[in-house]
């Protein structure tokens, strides 16, 4: 039974940050047609392409350095938790159990620094 004043589950998220792999135009189109916001580099070779084509090539995609910097402090962090084998391995069953050894393992980091 859902809990009352909780409203729908979200389909999906506010915003999404990647790297350079995912900067093709498909997985763009996608992101704005769900009207996903999204911080993605764009690729060397696809920026020489566009500026190569001139006013054909369209205007160059957005692009949020703040953002995509605050994406590698998360990654780096995740890889921090990853380093505990309990962590990365995921034995355990239940949610619950993994969220206690996820953070019990944060803590650990926490106190480490």
């Amino acid at each position: 039974m859902p809990r009352p004043g909780l409203g729908r589950p979200r389909k999906k998220p506010d915003s999404l940050a990647a790297d350079k792999a995912y900067s093709n135009g498909l997985i763009r189109e996608y992101l704005r047609r769900r009207g996903i916001r999204h911080t993605i580099p764009e690729k060397a070779d696809s920026q020489a392409a566009r500026i190569r084509k001139g006013s054909r090539g369209g205007r160059p995609p957005g692009f949020d350095e703040y953002r995509y910097k605050k994406r590698n402090t998360v990654e780096r962090a995740i890889n921090r938790l990853k380093q505990s084998r309990a962590v990365a391995t995921r034995y355990d069953k239940r949610g619950y159990v993994f969220l206690g050894t996820a953070t019990a393992a944060a803590v650990a980091i926490w106190l480490r620094t």
